[in-house]
């Protein structure tokens, strides 16, 4: 377990999360930021890609288990990224939709960012988000980020226009 929350746990993905993992990334509405939805060999890159970064980085995308039922809800977790030619690390948040709209999101995103800072000392967390993407803005600004820069990112021949949002530990 990484981190735990009133109603959620993180644990490191295995290969068995796989058929929940489809049911988020091979939904075209929740992956709207990603202008498409993912194959099932993208799905696997994705589970390998997550695996790569606990060995490597000592952290990743995470599995969120609410605890009512053990039922795997989507991902949450951090990941080193680029923004404006920085190294950040990065609180993503990724649920499958039928558990939109219940407070997750914000609920594991405060998990993710008491782990980076009380866990791992990381001195400033970032939510990179398509400018698109309103519902993910909120849940950075309820979880204590303010947009600090603008940038475009280019996936399938698409330029996507971005916001950088952070948060800084308190001393």
């Amino acid at each position: 377990m990484m981190f735990e929350t009133e109603r959620l746990i993180a644990r490191e993905m295995t290969v068995a999360d796989l058929p929940a993992l489809r049911e988020t990334l091979q939904d075209r509405e929740a992956m709207y930021a990603y202008a498409h939805a993912f194959s099932d060999e993208e799905v696997a890159a994705w589970l390998a890609n997550n695996l790569r970064r606990y060995r490597e980085d000592g952290f990743g995308l995470w599995a969120v288990i609410r605890r009512s039922d053990g039922q795997l809800i989507g991902q949450c977790g951090l990941t080193k990224q680029v923004f404006r030619d920085r190294p950040v690390v990065e609180i993503g948040y990724l649920l499958a939709r039928r558990f939109w709209h219940h407070g997750y999101a914000i609920e594991s995103a405060q998990g993710a960012k008491r782990y980076a800072f009380d866990q791992l000392q990381v001195p400033e967390v970032w939510s990179i988000i398509r400018d698109t993407n309103f519902a993910s803005m909120n849940v950075a600004i309820r979880n204590g980020m303010l947009v600090r820069g603008r940038m475009v990112k280019h996936y399938y021949g698409i330029e996507m226009p971005h916001y950088g949002f952070s948060v800084r530990q308190e001393s």
